[in-house]
């Protein structure tokens, strides 16, 4: 079966950190672009970083760039979200998404995304 699954998430204190991972089960990451995603309750879900398949390209949204850096390992098929100075808002479920193909500035649009993960919980209070 074709899934990913992310892992990492948690209870962190304000200004703590996390490393998600995102695996893939039924295919391998290296030809893909892998963004992250999250939801907060009651909010839209808004586009978190986006790495190209050689790691050569990298998007973040305006919320996170300067704490959070994604990277990808392809010799263990897994892409990572490490997560710095943490804040309240920055809780929610976080989900790995496959791309389509590497969509450069629009790497947001999540119509670009054809298959997602379960999400992994994020929860950032004291």
């Amino acid at each position: 079966q074709v899934q990913l699954v992310e892992s990492g998430g948690g209870l962190v204190e304000p200004g703590g950190s996390l490393t998600l991972s995102c695996v893939p089960y039924g295919f391998t990451l290296e030809r893909h672009a892998i963004g992250w995603f999250r939801q907060a309750p009651g909010k839209d879900r808004e586009g978190v970083s986006c790495i190209r398949n050689d790691g050569l390209a990298i998007n973040y949204g305006n919320r996170v760039k300067g704490r959070f850096t994604i990277s990808r390992d392809n010799a263990k098929n897994t892409v990572y979200l490490q997560m710095n100075n943490l804040k309240p808002e920055d809780s929610g479920v976080y989900y790995c998404a496959r791309a389509r193909y590497y969509a450069g500035s629009a790497w947001a649009d999540e119509s670009g995304y054809n298959l997602w993960g379960q999400g992994t919980q994020v929860t950032v209070s004291r």
